[in-house]
Parts: structure tokens; sequence; C-alpha cells
């Protein structure tokens, strides 16, 4: 695509970013990959590579990825509608639509036994839910103690290593742990994204993704958009291939026919279980750059859009939520810096990288990155197929970025 510049992005910074993404390719280390970088009118796209490690079907611009973490600032946007319509309200109490969340004991000490436990000091609230301070989530700090063992025995993450159940039984199974800490108190990552799905069913009698498709993905013509790929389109997921981080050698986590994605899931995730495309995913970023609207139909309101790209954490809990994404950069290769966070996504509240302050959006642990810049009028979506094993997939990630930035001239 030729690209003006009139919308201030550079002809050599994008050969740059071309370059940079095609010596990933070229390494071996990355099968294929399809980037997109929009600015004003313009939007310019790169796939490169193939769908398959070894070779095979080339990477295509409507190639269709596991979004992974990704999926959460788009899910949330469910829970936005409801609050535009009044149906919910940020300090409302989730009991009456969750019950299995009423009258919660929080541990007394993180790695304390699941009985060693105090009276919640107050009851969870749909504010909570959407800033993840609900009191339980994945903490990699926590590795070893009784309740991260506990989530993940019971099924409560992404199918690592037990298939989640449908959201009934997740809820019952969640209802009889304790809290990690109290409500409101700490950020804690992904459950309550997954909670919050299960909250939109019970408030709207609709399944969660047909809430989303009729409220989101249709008005937005996010038409590859869903918790699972169906026949007709399976041949375009590549392979979803988990490297050994000992040799790298690549192993595949997840197969297009027959795998966890070709059929819809027991439990729609709205944490990590969305597939889409790098267009579909540009539409809904690009949304919320035009502070709710698409091509001129109020999606979302601009209140809404603000607060959920605003840090909406404490200094205490930014502190922590920074600290633990620096402290344990050997795990996450370096993902997860930014220090704030909104709703269901991170906001930048420092600038520790060529990103300026104020950009929104998250990375997936299997290979995708997304965001939205307001001050530079920007969004960038990288998606591959190569799971976060190794450091493959974040180096790219940061590669791209890097050059992206590069790229603006004006």
């Amino acid at each position: 695509m030729t690209v003006t510049s009139n919308n201030g992005i550079s002809e050599a910074g994008l050969r740059k970013v071309r370059d940079v993404l095609t010596r990933h390719v070229e390494s071996g280390r990355i099968p294929g990959v399809v980037a997109l970088l929009s600015r004003g009118d313009e939007t310019y796209v790169e796939a490169i590579g193939t769908m398959n490690h070894g070779g095979g079907a080339p990477m295509r611009r409507d190639t269709i990825f596991r979004m992974a973490s990704t999926s959460k600032p788009v899910t949330v946007a469910a829970t936005m509608v409801l609050l535009d319509e009044c149906r919910l309200r940020l300090h409302d109490v989730v009991d009456p639509w969750l019950p299995e969340l009423a009258d919660r004991q929080v541990l007394k000490r993180i790695d304390g036994p699941l009985d060693d436990t105090v009276p919640a000091r107050r009851p969870i609230t749909v504010r909570d839910l959407l800033t993840s301070t609900f009191g339980l989530g994945m903490d990699i700090t926590a590795l070893g103690t009784p309740i991260m063992g506990a989530i993940i025995e019971n099924g409560l993450t992404p199918d690592l290593p037990t298939p989640m159940p449908e959201p009934d039984e997740w809820m019952r199974r969640l209802g009889a742990l304790p809290l990690m800490h109290q409500p409101g108190e700490r950020w804690q990552y992904h459950i309550s994204n997954d909670l919050l799905g299960v909250l939109v069913a019970r408030v709207t009698g609709q399944s969660f993704e047909t809430f989303l498709r009729e409220r989101v993905f249709g008005p937005l013509g996010m038409a590859d958009t869903g918790f699972h790929v169906s026949a007709d389109k399976i041949d375009r997921l590549p392979p979803l291939y988990a490297p050994d981080p000992r040799t790298g050698e690549f192993h595949v986590w997840d197969e297009p026919a027959d795998g966890r994605w070709s059929r819809p899931p027991a439990f729609p995730g709205g944490g990590g279980g969305l597939v889409s495309t790098a267009d579909d995913f540009h539409a809904y970023f690009r949304m919320l750059l035009n502070e709710g609207v698409h091509d001129g139909e109020r999606i979302l309101s601009r209140p809404a859009v603000r607060l959920m790209t605003t840090n909406s954490l404490t200094s205490e809990q930014t502190a922590v939520r920074d600290a633990m994404a620096r402290d344990n950069a050997h795990l996450s290769f370096g993902q997860g810096q930014h220090g704030g966070w909104g709703f269901g996504m991170a906001v930048r509240s420092y600038r520790g990288d060529y990103a300026p302050i104020g950009q929104f959006g998250w990375d997936g642990g299997a290979g995708t990155s997304t965001y939205a810049d307001p001050e530079n009028g920007l969004t960038g979506i990288l998606l591959t197929q190569v799971g976060m094993t190794v450091p493959s997939a974040p180096q790219l990630i940061h590669d791209f970025w890097t050059t992206v930035y590069q790229a603006i001239d004006a």
C-alpha cells in the first residue's frame, strides 16, 4: 500500500517496520506474522511468512488468530454497554447476579491454608470486577501456594491444564475458594475478565457471545471474531505453537482441526477466549480512538470509553502491578510493563519505551499485541502463532512497536 505523507507516517519508516518483521520470520523462530498499522485515513498491513512452521500456506491479511489475553480489552465492552444503559452501575454489589460470590472469606496470608481466613470487609462490586480488584486472580508471584494450586486444579484458568467447565459449574468452584485479598484492595490478573462474561450473561439472559455479537461485533463488522472458528473458516486458523523453553523446539499446543477453537467452548472466556483477525481488532480499537463511534454509529458512550482507557488503580495498586511486571521479566519476557490499568487493558502511565503515556491495549500469551495511542491517533495490531513460552514473540512485539513509533514523522 502507498501511504501518503498526510498521515505523518514515512515511507522509510514503513520499510523499516517491514524489514524488522521479515528479519524475525527469516530467523526461523516466527513462522508468520500479520501486522496492521493505521493513522488518520490510512491503514498499512503486512502479512509475512507461513501459517505453519516449516512452510505451507502463506499468512494472509484475513488469517484468524487466537487472541489470548488481547481478548480482554474487547470483551469488556459488553459490560460497558450495560453501564451505558443503566442496567448495571459501577458500585452495584454483584450478589444478585453472582450469588456464589456472596459472603466471601479472605485468606489471612497469601501462602496460607485455604481455611485460614477472615470475613470480607465488604461485598464485591461491579467496579471491582472491571478494575480486576475483586480479590482473586492469576498471580505469578504466588505460584506454588495452596490458593494458586486450587485455582489451576479447579479449571478456573484458560485450559491450563484442566478444561474450564460450563459457567454455572465454574462459578460454583470459584465460590468454594477464599479470596486472596480483600475486595477492592489489590489488582489481580485475569479471572475478573472471565467473571464479567458470566455477569453479562446473567444480567441479559443471553449467552455472552450472543450479546457481544449483537451489541459489539455486529455493529463493528467484526465478522471473524468469536469464541470458536466455524468449519468453513478453519483453514484460515494456523496451528498455535508453544516452543520448548529449553531447546526452542516447536511443539503444537493447538491444532486447527479438532482443536480447542474448532467448536464452541463450554466456557466463553472473556479473559482470553476470542479468535479474530487484524482488521476486526482494528475496527474495535479505532472505535475506541473515535471515543465510541464507528461509521457514524455510537457503540459506546464517550465517558465509557474514557473510563475504560484511563488508569483506574490507586497509586498503591499501580505500584504493585508495576512491580509484578518488572520483577518477573524473566517469566513475562518484559511484557506488561506499562504501570496503569483501566478496564480490561493496560494504560501506560509512564514513558518506559518509545510509546507515550496514555497508550492503551494489551498483549496475549499466544503472541498477539493490540494497542491504540490517542496522542498520535495511532492503532497497531501484531499477530503471530507462537506462544510466549520463549522470548521470540515478545521480542518481535517490542521491535514492531519500536519501529512503528520511529515511522511517525509528523
